[in-house]
């Protein structure tokens, strides 16, 4: 596989979203994602890339930030839309893919990638990491999870799968991982963040034991 036909699982998430609601899981934003935010000055340039059913957009644009929720599938882009009109919020939706983001260079203050970046083999990973540090500015914060190689032994004891390139796996059966997924360690997650200090970085079973996500935050050089 290549880089162009690696980055497919917003197929399988854009289906999953036409049968959410606020009653998801996916509803419900995460801790740190909100604490962080309350770090940042009112009105901050804040970039939700893919941002699902815009659990993270609607939250932080309810805090008072100028938020642009990006996401690949089209679903995602229609439900947040038409939850932010219903709650009266200015939210932008952008339709793109993260490896080409529609933004000048430097246009956010802080960029939020929960649950994305590792959608593909490691040419899409770095291509989207590229594009993320081309889109913060100097001094801006990168918030994200990434897919741990601590966790491949319990995708492996759940089903069939086979590393397709360095790094990169797909598995048999229901899910998004019939699409390629990047699981990745400290060092070469490391040697992906280019342009980045790395201020935090742990890794901890993500919603469930065994669900292994390296959880990072970096600041964008100057």
């Amino acid at each position: 596989m290549n880089k162009m036909t690696t980055d497919t699982a917003h197929r399988y998430w854009n289906a999953e979203w036409q049968k959410s609601d606020g009653s998801s899981p996916w509803a419900i934003p995460e801790p740190w994602v909100m604490d962080h935010a309350s770090t940042l000055p009112s009105g901050a340039r804040i970039l939700d890339l893919g941002a699902g059913i815009g659990r993270h957009a609607l939250a932080l644009a309810e805090a008072g930030h100028r938020v642009t929720a990006l996401d690949a599938a089209e679903a995602a882009v229609a439900a947040i839309a038409a939850a932010a009109f219903a709650k009266g919020l200015t939210i932008e939706t952008v339709e793109a893919p993260m490896t080409d983001l529609p933004f000048a260079d430097a246009s956010f203050d802080h960029v939020l990638a929960w649950n994305v970046i590792y959608h593909g083999d490691e040419a899409v990973v770095r291509r989207a990491l590229s594009e993320v540090a081309r889109v913060t500015r100097p001094g801006g914060t990168f918030l994200a999870t990434m897919l741990s190689a601590r966790r491949l032994p319990v995708e492996q004891a759940r089903a069939p799968g086979r590393e397709i390139s360095r790094n990169t796996w797909v598995f048999e059966g229901p899910g998004d991982k019939v699409h390629p997924h990047y699981f990745c360690t400290a060092p070469d997650l490391l040697s992906l963040l280019w342009g980045f200090e790395v201020l935090t970085l742990f890794d901890r079973p993500h919603e469930k034991p065994g669900s292994w996500h390296w959880h990072l935050l970096a600041e964008r050089l100057g």
